[in-house]
C-alpha cells in the first residue's frame, strides 16, 4: 500500500467534507471558500477551512445595502465560521503529523516556541517561516485544482463552482490564488 502524503490526505478529506454537505444546502451554495489560517500566527500550524457561501447569505447582505460585488465575492460578507479544518491543527489528527513530516523532509521545519521577536531577529527562521507559508498556500491551490480537474465538485454539487482562496494575513493574495485555483470561466464575475 502506498504511504499517505499530506496532499493525498487533504484531497481525500476535503472530498469527504464536501460530500457531507446536506443536499438541500448544496443547491444554495454558489461558491466554495478555502480560508487559510494559522494557529497563533505560526506558519508551522496552518490550516484551511473548507467553507462556502450561499445565495441566502448573499441576499441577507444585499438587504443591508451592500455593494452587489462585495456582497457576492468579498469574504467579509460571507459565512466564516463552523467549517471543518484541514492542516497542522488538533482538529485534523491525520493531517497534522503528515504536514510536519513533509515540512521536516523539505528542511523547512524548526523547533521551539513561536516568538515573533525571535522570528524578526533570525533571518533563517524568517525564511523558513515564509517558505512554510508558500508551501501551504501551494497545497491549498493544488487542492482546489484537483477538485476541479477530478470532477469532484461537479459530481457533488451537480455543477461546477468557483473556489475562492484567501488568507487574512496575506492581503492581495486572494485574487492571485483564486485565479490559480480555478478554470478562468468560473471566476469571470469574481475577476470583474
Amino acid at each position: 500500500m502506498e504511504r499517505k502524503t499530506f496532499q493525498t490526505h487533504v484531497r481525500q478529506a476535503a472530498t469527504g467534507i464536501l460530500e457531507r454537505v446536506p443536499e438541500w444546502l448544496k443547491r444554495e451554495i454558489y461558491v466554495l471558500a478555502f480560508n487559510v489560517w494559522r494557529i497563533d500566527a505560526d506558519n508551522r500550524h496552518p490550516y484551511v477551512d473548507i467553507g462556502y457561501n450561499t445565495e441566502s447569505q448573499y441576499e441577507d447582505e444585499m438587504r443591508r445595502d451592500s455593494d452587489p460585488w462585495e456582497a457576492r465575492w468579498s469574504y467579509a460578507c460571507w459565512i466564516l465560521e463552523g467549517f471543518d479544518k484541514l492542516g497542522n491543527v488538533p482538529e485534523d489528527p491525520v493531517g497534522a503529523p503528515l504536514f510536519e513530516e513533509e515540512a521536516r523532509n523539505l528542511g523547512l521545519w524548526y523547533d521551539g516556541e513561536f516568538d515573533l521577536g525571535r522570528m524578526l531577529d533570525d533571518d533563517e527562521l524568517r525564511a523558513k517561516s515564509g517558505l512554510l507559508e508558500l508551501h501551504f498556500h501551494d497545497a491549498v491551490i493544488d487542492l482546489a485544482r484537483y477538485l476541479h480537474a477530478s470532477g469532484t465538485i461537479e459530481r457533488i454539487f451537480g455543477r461546477p463552482l468557483p473556489v475562492v482562496v484567501f488568507d487574512m494575513d496575506c492581503p492581495g493574495w486572494e485574487e492571485e490564488a483564486t485565479k490559480a485555483a480555478n478554470p478562468a470561466e468560473l471566476i469571470e464575475d469574481f475577476s470583474a
